[in-house]
């Protein structure tokens, strides 16, 4: 099975990592113990093919971990020759070359008129761009102005397209929610001391015999039998929630939380090619659409429609559109 399919079993597969707490064999212990009662595994396959099957994944795997560990112990090697010669570099620039006083009066002047032709051409487009804008603000302007207005009072989303609060932090792709619940108390917790309710609308997160941490409404329907949960280093319960409408951005996590504005929400471009072709499609029409609105520019759709005008009007020259209006 490929990495991208092995990974959306992590979560499941970390919760039950968490309650075995005798480490990797009681893991083990329980995978083998599945396949005896469960499967036919042992005795269907016969014995030496099953040894066989289990050596060969072993080995595998073992084999990705040595690449890994290979690859990154070239990028450390790399990044430190790096750092070595950017500091050999450094400490050749800092070096203080000595110059007569005609010569660094001259460097002074040149710098001066270099000063003053840049100032010189930055006036020159702004005049420009005043003598565009004389009888008003330009379309473009007025969305900008909107924009602000619809903005106001809205958190900037964080690195994750999501917000940093108080007691969590949370971030989102199209696809799925991510949220990082710190419990702030000074023993280890264990799995069976976590509350976590995920419902539909609905999330409730806390410690037994604690007030809870998270207990509201979501903004919108999540996939309950895609979401997970999992205790991350006895301390923080790191929740993830399968959107069920994959094509809009949460403004919040909870219906009390402040929202953040989503216009300013930075799509991973890199993700782009995880997604099935009719997602990905959807995904980069609703990019391209947002990209021209910022620009006052007709969306697909707008251009689509002008596009089927422009064809029927040159069809038919005998007719005149000088005084219809199209929406």
């Amino acid at each position: 099975m490929a990495d991208s399919h092995s990974e959306r079993f992590d979560g499941m597969l970390l919760a039950i990592a968490q309650q075995c707490e005798g480490g990797i064999a009681e893991l083990l212990d329980v995978f083998f113990g599945f396949l005896e009662r469960k499967t036919d595994f042992f005795i269907g396959a016969g014995k030496a093919n099953a040894e066989k099957m289990v050596l060969s994944k072993f080995k595998e795997h073992q084999k990705k971990v040595e690449e890994k560990k290979e690859k990154e112990k070239k990028e450390a090697e790399a990044l430190k020759a790096a750092k070595a010669n950017k500091e050999a570099q450094q400490k050749t620039e800092a070096k203080i070359q000595e110059v007569t006083e005609e010569e660094a009066e001259r460097i002074k002047s040149e710098e001066q008129e270099r000063k003053e032709k840049q100032q010189k051409e930055t006036e020159e487009k702004n005049t420009k761009k005043d003598g565009k804008a004389e009888n008003g603000e330009t379309a473009k302007a007025e969305g900008s102005e909107d924009e602000d207005e619809d903005a106001k009072g809205k958190l900037k989303p964080n690195s994750g397209n999501g917000a940093d609060l108080e007691n969590y932090r949370w971030t989102q792709t199209l696809q799925e929610v991510e949220a990082w619940i710190p419990l702030n108390v000074s023993f280890k917790v264990k799995g069976r001391d976590v509350i976590v309710d995920i419902q539909q609308s609905h999330l409730k997160v806390g410690l037994k015999g604690h007030p809870p941490i998270i207990d509201g409404d979501l903004p919108k329907k999540v996939k309950i039998e895609e979401c997970s949960w999992v205790l991350q280093d006895q301390k923080n319960v790191v929740i993830t929630l399968e959107k069920v409408n994959k094509m809009e951005w949460w403004s919040h996590l909870l219906t009390t939380d402040p929202e953040i504005n989503t216009k300013k929400v930075q799509p991973e471009n890199s993700k782009l090619g995880d997604l099935d072709d009719e997602t990905r499609g959807m995904v980069e029409k609703m990019m391209f659409d947002q990209r021209q609105k910022a620009m006052g520019l007709p969306t697909s759709e707008e251009q689509k429609k002008q596009d089927i005008l422009k064809k029927f009007m040159e069809q038919h020259p005998e007719m005149d559109f000088s005084k219809a209006k199209f929406s």
